[in-house]
Formats: structure tokens, sequence, C-alpha cells
């Protein structure tokens, strides 16, 4: 069995606007918040305990999630009083947990169907200090790249660079020995990525990469966010939190959360999901959008490859195409 730290704190800030007022876990996608997918994939694998690692707008999540009671998880907060940098928010959230179990960490801005079960086995099969997702990329010139040799033992862990060594890169889902820990200072800000593990490889600790090439997507940006709601709801992407929500309805098209309305001359395609409570009236057209909890659409709306906030008002005939919208406000989101 493992336990799970998930970094919740990050300021969104590439994902502004819509991060203006919901911290960027919270954002929804297929209908539900961000965090709540990745809890599902955790739990999946037989993760039961998780620490929720926030910082901005970290009051809004204990409201949702609770103990975990709900969701079958036993839920803890762990809250930086000043962003401590993602090794630090790590070194942070653990002093939570007091076992001897594997800890798994997850960044709250990736979607992944990857075999989790698989990595921990993988983890605890080779003794691991840490063991890393991996995922291959066309263009790794924009990632961390991640040379191993041949039984997967990570080599270094570099830097964006222009002539990366290999396509292989960090895909944000870690595994750590407990021990390991004890190599981040507490209360302090740190990189894992930049500090932490070069550190390791250096010093000869058994960090392994674990490479599965299956659904991966890094939701930091608005037209990201936009393509993972739509790759959950068109089942690209694997939608485990789905399976225990309440669903109106469910197709590779369309996405409606119970307990929406929506008329039947309305018209919703392009994997387009419609939130808890939302109200779509007579001849409106959602395509290709999410539509937030509570909203209402007016008769004969158009929208288009759009975000609507929780509880915006759509005026009748109105047409959005490429925006964000919150409560009488429209905002191009160049997707």
């Amino acid at each position: 069995m493992a336990v799970g730290i998930l970094l919740v704190g990050g300021f969104g800030t590439r994902l502004m606007p819509l991060t203006r007022n919901t911290p960027k876990p919270m954002l929804p996608v297929a209908g539900l918040p961000v965090t709540e997918h990745q809890l599902a994939m955790a739990k999946n694998a037989g993760i039961t305990t998780v620490v929720l690692a926030t910082s901005y707008l970290s009051e809004v999540f204990i409201p949702y999630f609770g103990d975990g009671s709900k969701f079958g998880m036993k839920l803890l907060y762990a809250v930086e009083k000043e962003p401590l940098g993602t090794g630090g928010a790590i070194r942070n959230a653990a002093n939570l947990l007091d076992n001897n179990e594997s800890i798994v960490i997850f960044n709250g801005d990736v979607l992944s169907s990857h075999n989790l079960r698989g990595q921990i086995d993988f983890h605890e099969k080779n003794s691991a200090d840490v063991t890393l997702h991996l995922t291959q990329v066309e263009d790794a010139r924009a990632y961390g790249c991640v040379p191993t040799d041949s039984n997967m033992r990570v080599t270094a862990f570099l830097e964006k660079m222009e002539n990366p060594p290999t396509n292989m890169i960090n895909a944000g889902c870690y595994i750590f020995k407990p021990s390991v820990m004890d190599e981040i200072a507490p209360d302090t800000v740190v990189s894992i990525e930049r500090e932490t593990f070069p550190k390791l490889v250096k010093e000869g600790k058994k960090v392994f990469g674990y490479l599965d090439q299956s659904y991966w997507l890094d939701i930091g940006t608005p037209k990201a966010l936009m393509q993972g709601s739509r790759d959950l709801v068109s089942g690209v992407a694997d939608a485990l939190a789905l399976r225990d929500a309440t669903v109106t309805s469910h197709s590779t098209e369309a996405l409606v959360m119970a307990p929406a309305q929506v008329d039947a001359s309305a018209k919703i395609s392009g994997a387009s999901s419609i939130g808890r409570g939302a109200t779509i009236a007579a001849n409106a057209t959602v395509v290709g959008s999410i539509i937030g909890d509570d909203v209402v659409v007016g008769e004969g709306a158009h929208i288009i490859n759009s975000f609507i906030a929780a509880g915006t008002h759509i005026a009748e005939n109105a047409n959005i195409s490429g925006s964000y919208c919150e409560k009488g406000e429209v905002t191009s989101l160049n997707l």
C-alpha cells in the first residue's frame, strides 16, 4: 500500500483569467474539479490516504472535499504560509504522514491515464529511492528531459535545452521511499526538479524512470485545460471519477451532470460538459465548451469553444466564441 501527496498550491498564472477566483485544481474539467479526477486515479491504484498540499486560495478545498469520506478516502491538508516550491511543499506535506509506505506525489497540473499501480510495483521491485513517471514527446526542448540506462535507472536530470539527448521527459508523478524526505530541507523553498532530483542522481541514489506512453497532458494553459476536459468527455483520457459521479447523460459528444436541465431542442456537441445545476434553454447551441455549475444559457444562445464560469447567466441569442465568461464579463481566451 502507498500514500499520496497532491500538489495543489500553485497560483495558476498561466491559466488566468480562469484562476482569478478559483484555484486551478478546482477548475472544472468534464464536470468535476481537476483534483477530483486525480484523487480517483489515486484511489484506483489503491491509495486511500492523500495529503493535499495547498497554498493559494486553500480555503476552497475543505468545503468541497472534507475529510475524504464521501470519496472513500482519508484526506489531510497541509497549508503553506508562504510558497515553498515543489520540494518544500512535498516536505511540508510529508509531516502529516507517519508511516513507512511508499509516497506517491502528484502534480496538480497534470491529467494522466498512466498505469500508476504498475509504477508503484516497479518502484518497490527495484527498492528504488525515487521512481519518476516518464513519457516521450516529439519535441523535448520545452521540457526537462530524463536520460536513463538500459535498466531505466536515471543518469541525469536535465533542464530545457536546444538539443536534448532524449525525448523522455518528466511527467510529474513521483514515488518516494520515505527516507528521501530527509534529503529536502524543512521550511525552505526547494525545487524538486532543479535541486533534489539532480542531487540524488549525483549522489548515486537509486532513481529510476517508469516509461508509460498512455494519455498525458499538462493542463497549465486555458487551451490545454479545455482540451483535457474534451478528452475526458470523449473517452480519449480515462475519466475514472465519473464512475461514481451523478450524471444525467454521457456520450462522446456531451456530458451532462445531474441535476442540470437541457431543453430537448438544445444542441450539445464537441465533447462539451454541462455542470451541475446548469440550465440550457431552448434552441441553444454549445460546442466544445465547459459550462460551469449553475450557469444559465439563454434561449437561442450560441457558445463555441468557451469556458463559462459557475453561476454565469448568458443572455438570449448571445454569440460567444473562444472566450471566458464570468458574471457579465467576457474575455477572449486565445484558444
